[in-house]
């Protein structure tokens, strides 16, 4: 008789396994297909309503949990209602119950433990799903089997601050390549005379989640950065990896999808943001972990989509999960870059004792939320500033936080202009006092010296282009860049003011956005070409339907509270995506592209006058960046997404863009079923010339 192999033992010892129990299942199928949007917790996010609070509550509490169990199988998971079986639509909607904080009376409570399976659209029987569960073990060992073992990166040199602030053309060493957020590569080696003769020179597979993630290169050397806070070294012209590290996080900390957007590099060693709302540092020779510096409690909400950025050798970053109401609040901070020490904090939000304070009204300071930062900023070496966005007062509306429009909730939808090594404000500019739908302004910051004027551009959902003199504050022009219907607006003083419907909405009372909570723009970042002072600016031509909802405005309380719907602006069913080039000097729109499918990568721009950029539809463009006309493209297996970079190895250059969508595709699976968009598909797909 042959020894029986690992597997076979393992095979045998699965026959014996129990059957796992309805609240374990419930459990498992609820993180595996809801918390992404819905979060761990139940809180919810902007991916997904609540399903705890107030608000569900008022909606469900009088209702069966069958008739809950049975409006999730006909519309969950979004776009692929029907890829989970009845019984395991039962499971997750008894575990639902079970963990939402309900009234005892409740008709959805006192049913959830007599909630059985319809007899229709479930013909498996027990031993099958007893079956196929433990055939899922198996694919578990096989996926964490290997003995791989990394190596170090030779020949590798520090990086200066210096060198972050002015890249050598080969690298790329900051999530938009420069400290200032221009998102161009001065390389021309693939120019539009040559792109049409691109083609695939290597790829590598990705950790399953939000693919967002900024490969960043230095000498030919790849940091690539997975969902899963996960990192990997990469020789940069062969795909070869190098090292990998795994960050250990606890997984109610990963939040939509696990988002990171970008890390940081600094002499010998790489800053990650993590889930768990800590800094780590990890050695960029050989992927060990040098020190974690925990900034906040990920049980209190808190948690990173984007990673620092190194300013004045200080690794300055933000923080996430702001819509619950805590003591703290949302914050900036300052971290030395040996050590971890913190060395600063500034807020976010307005403190007791500052002008600013007022501008929340009558609310409590540990009953403030939001002020979030999504986005890495952007650093003025020359000036000394580095510049962040904040995102929106939370909850959503107004109504539902007891404020109103009037009330502007500093320092929330601003730029903030800090000093790196103290963490002072040294000014601050709010585009959107009093925001009321979501329509943050809290994305890319592109430092640009515009005809001697040294400007700071951004755009917010609202698709409103800003530029503003980043050594002051002072507004100096805007531009709307689509049919927006949410403002009255006065370019001479940059004010303003929202649509008296908006702006008088209560509890309960629908309103439309155009554009909506998605954007116009959104984490899809702009590119800048200096030479030419032309933005590359992608958009979303969506609108947004919402409801402000009752939010629990108790301590600890907080959330989201609104109900939306997203579709296509009208007129635009069939042109939702759109590109724009800007020249920045006058704020005119040179070219524009429109198309089905959102565009859903940011833009990358060369001095080979090319345009990088990929969609929804798995296309992957390059663009004449003078005239706007396409002039390649490759299918990818997965909607492109994150952010494209280019570089140099081996005397070659090359493009590299993510792929993998994550969890837009709740909304986008949707409002574009015409478009395949597979549910998988996370990798890196580089391309290069042929030799």
């Amino acid at each position: 008789m042959k020894p029986r192999t690992f597997v076979q033992f393992a095979l045998i010892a699965l026959a014996y396994v129990p059957v796992t129990t309805a609240s374990e299942s419930g459990a498992a199928l609820y993180e595996a297909h809801c918390a992404s949007c819905h979060a761990a917790s139940l809180r919810g996010s902007a991916h997904g309503a609540a399903l705890t609070g107030p608000a569900f509550s008022e909606k469900w509490s009088a209702l069966s949990a069958e008739a809950l169990r049975d409006y999730q199988m006909s519309a969950m998971p979004p776009g692929t209602a029907q890829s989970l079986s009845a019984r395991q639509h039962t499971e997750i909607t008894q575990y639902v119950i079970a963990q939402s904080q309900l009234p005892t009376d409740s008709v959805l409570s006192l049913s959830a433990t007599e909630l059985t399976e319809p007899s229709q659209g479930d013909t498996q029987d027990d031993a099958e799903v007893v079956e196929f569960a433990e055939a899922g073990s198996v694919m578990d060992m096989a996926r964490n089997a290997g003995n791989f073992t990394g190596s170090a990166v030779s020949g590798y040199r520090s990086v200066a601050q210096s060198e972050l602030n002015q890249p050598d053309a080969k690298d790329w060493l900051n999530w938009r390549r420069t400290a200032d957020g221009h998102g161009h590569s001065p390389l021309r080696g693939i120019s539009r005379d040559n792109v049409s003769a691109l083609a695939l020179s290597w790829s590598m597979a990705m950790h399953a989640g939000s693919n967002q993630p900024t490969p960043l290169v230095r000498d030919g050397v790849m940091f690539l950065t997975h969902p899963h806070n996960k990192i990997q070294a990469i020789d940069a012209a062969t795909g070869d990896l190098i090292w990998e590290y795994q960050y250990a996080f606890p997984p109610a900390a990963k939040m939509l999808g696990g988002p990171t957007r970008n890390i940081a590099i600094w002499q010998d060693r790489l800053f990650l943001a993590t889930y768990d709302a800590a800094l780590v540092a990890v050695d960029a020779r050989t992927g060990k972990q040098l020190w974690r510096s925990e900034k906040a409690d990920y049980r209190e909400a808190f948690t990173h989509s984007a990673g620092p950025i190194v300013a004045n050798d200080v690794v300055v970053s933000g923080i996430n999960g702001c819509e619950l109401f805590t003591e703290d609040g949302c914050f900036i901070t300052g971290h030395d870059p040996e050590t971890g020490e913190e060395l600063w904090r500034t807020s976010t939000l307005a403190l007791p004792g500052t002008p600013e304070y007022a501008s929340w009204g009558e609310v409590a300071p540990d009953r403030r939320g939001g002020g979030d930062v999504w986005i890495t900023g952007s650093y003025d070496p020359d000036l000394d500033l580095v510049y962040f966005g904040t995102s929106q007062p939370k909850p959503w509306a107004a109504p539902s936080r007891g404020m109103s429009v009037d009330d502007a909730a500093l320092y929330t939808n601003s730029t903030l202009a800090l000093r790196p090594k103290t963490g002072e404000l040294a000014w601050h500019f709010q585009h959107i006092p009093g925001e009321t739908i979501d329509m943050e302004v809290g994305f890319e910051r592109i430092l640009a010296d515009i005809e001697a004027v040294p400007a700071l551009l951004t755009v917010g959902k609202d698709g409103i282009l800003w530029k503003l003199n980043r050594a002051t504050g002072e507004y100096i022009d805007l531009l709307d860049t689509m049919d927006q219907q949410i403002f009255v607006v006065d370019r001479a003083t940059g004010t303003l003011t929202y649509r008296a419907d908006i702006a008088g909405a209560g509890i309960g009372d629908t309103y439309t956005a155009c554009p909506g909570i998605y954007g116009g723009h959104n984490w899809q970042s702009a590119s800048y070409d200096a030479d030419k002072h032309l933005l590359f600016l992608p958009v979303h031509q969506l609108c947004s339907d919402m409801t402000p909802r009752e939010v629990d405005l108790g301590p600890g309380g907080g959330g989201y509270g609104a109900d939306v719907a997203t579709y296509p602006m009208p007129g635009k069913e069939n042109k939702a995506g759109a590109l724009l080039a800007i020249d920045v000097r006058t704020m005119t729109v040179k070219w524009k592209i429109e198309q089905a499918a959102l565009f859903l990568s940011g833009a990358l721009s060369t001095d080979g006058e090319v345009l990088f950029i990929g969609d929804l539809d798995r296309r992957f463009q390059a663009i004449d960046t003078r005239t706007g006309e396409q002039l390649w493209s490759a299918r990818l297996p997965a909607p492109a997404h994150g952010y494209p970079v280019s570089y140099e190895a081996e005397g070659r250059q090359f493009v590299a863009v993510p792929a993998g969508i994550g969890v837009f595709r709740a909304l986008t699976a949707v409002i574009f079923p015409d478009i395949y968009q597979p549910p998988d598909g996370q990798g890196l797909f580089v391309f290069s010339l042929p030799q």
